[in-house]
């Protein structure tokens, strides 16, 4: 397999024709996945970037129009081609104007295909400066800046709704770079509290010996250089929300004034014995285990029940590969905005495949530096390529076809495996040129094993 494969997802349920034509489309050098449903193609999609879908329209369940939306959104240079019968060409041309690149209908040669397939190659490598005219953003999960569609962040979304609306302390966790000031900011702008400020501190940004001052504020003279009396950031968050990033190296003594603020809602300035009452939500953030932190004795366990009252936990970008597509429209449309003159290229799907496969310890501010260096390094091209991408992603090996998805409702384990025997026998005979001695040998298998194995694979296949 090259760097130049084309990657093509078949979605058709009709068992022996996906078959038939993933085996001629392998001949000809494409790298075929195959999905007999609608589900299991969404699940594959959102897992892979591939290159090419063929999907037919009338699937069970969810049916081709819904596959070709999905695909379409989340891949904007992706190649949709559509099967249909001859009852449903209507739908088709319906399809085509959803942003299909052509399709075909029942019952067809394979080489009317494969001239369907070479052809919209070549209309895609033509018009590659408009590829990102198609592409859009699905806004329904996106809460100020948080963008995704996966699982993990739809779910989020609908917390911070909830959260938003209550008055309740938050404890946002999460590794270094998942977006938790962005949280913070998605629940104060959803909030009651909106039309009032939000305040933010790092916590961990500041030296001691100031935080105090820094959120509590200062009366004049009360250290020196305190010309004048000044305000803390509680104070200036009045009647809206205080962001505390990285609580958890907060000292034992502010630790134990914030405590105060939480319980009683009224502190003193430093300096100055005058109580000031204030009206504020409070929202605190850390990567650190404050749970191990309070065993160890290192954070005060009152104070972490006091923050912990809803906690929100944001999931790593690994977690969520396939909101990856997403956030790189978005910081390309974003930073391709700020160049001069402004432009938005596209990336090539093997450099999405990469970035879908990188482990991103950085996370999300890591993946939006990555895009930046790439439209830096791309000089003005209408596609950013894996060389623009940086050492560290072009090293990462192409995502492998075969990687286990897991649909919302879960998958059938046996079922899978009898699929992955079935798939690597077959590909056996393919490279043996259906060879069964050479194919056993190549499996570590005996010839008649090998022969038993695949009339029981075959016939545990679903009919369709």
């Amino acid at each position: 397999m090259t760097e130049n494969s084309k990657h093509l997802l078949l979605v058709d349920d009709e068992a022996a024709l996906r078959e038939a034509i993933a085996e001629r489309l392998a001949d000809h050098g494409f790298v075929v996945e195959q999905a007999g449903s609608g589900e299991e193609a969404l699940a594959r999609l959102a897992d892979f970037a591939f290159d090419i879908i063929i999907t037919d329209l009338r699937l069970p369940g969810v049916d081709g129009r819904a596959v070709l939306e999905s695909a379409l959104e989340r891949y904007p240079e992706i190649i949709a081609i559509i099967i249909t019968g001859f009852g449903t060409v209507k739908d088709a041309v319906n399809a085509i104007k959803q942003g299909a690149a052509d399709f075909i209908t029942k019952p067809f040669q394979f080489d009317a295909l494969l001239h369907v397939l070479n052809s919209a190659l070549e209309q895609r490598r033509l018009r590659s400066e408009n590829a990102y005219l198609r592409s859009q953003l699905e806004e329904r999960y996106r809460i100020e800046g948080l963008i995704g569609r996966s699982r993990a962040m739809r779910d989020l979304a609908q917390l911070l709704e909830t959260v938003a609306s209550t008055a309740s302390t938050v404890l946002i966790t999460g590794e270094t770079g998942t977006g938790k000031e962005l949280a913070a900011r998605a629940i104060h702008h959803t909030s009651p509290r909106r039309s009032n400020r939000f305040v933010a501190i790092n916590c961990s940004a500041i030296p001691e010996t100031l935080l105090e001052a820094e959120l509590f504020g200062h009366a004049r003279g009360a250290f020196t250089g305190a010309i004048s009396t000044r305000q803390g950031r509680l104070e200036q968050a009045h009647k809206g929300t205080l962001f505390l990033d990285e609580v958890a190296t907060m000292s034992p003594a502010l630790q134990a004034k914030l405590l105060r603020v939480l319980q009683e809602r009224e502190f003193e300035r430093v300096g100055d014995s005058h109580t000031v009452k204030i009206d504020v939500r409070i929202i605190a953030a850390t990567h650190s285990d404050l749970s191990k932190m309070v065993s160890e004795g290192t954070f005060r366990e009152d104070l972490f029940y006091r923050l912990n009252v809803i906690p929100v936990q944001l999931p790593p970008l690994r977690d969520r590969r396939e909101d990856i597509p997403l956030l790189v429209q978005h910081f390309l449309q974003k930073l391709g905005a700020q160049l001069v003159p402004p432009r938005t290229p596209t990336v090539s799907q093997e450099g999405l495949r990469r970035l879908m496969g990188y482990a991103w310890p950085g996370n999300v501010r890591q993946l939006e530096n990555v895009v930046e260096r790439a439209l830096a390094f791309s000089h003005g091209r209408p596609q950013i390529d894996i060389a623009d991408l940086g050492p560290e992603i072009q090293t990462v090996p192409s995502a492998q076809e075969g990687t286990p998805w897991f649909p919302d409702e879960g998958l059938d384990l046996e079922r899978y495996i009898e699929g992955v025997e079935l798939t690597l026998i077959k590909r056996s005979l393919e490279r043996t040129q259906g060879n069964k001695v050479q194919a056993a040998r190549l499996l570590n298998l005996k010839r008649t094993t090998l022969i038993e194995k695949l009339k029981r694979l075959e016939r545990a296949q679903p009919e369709h």
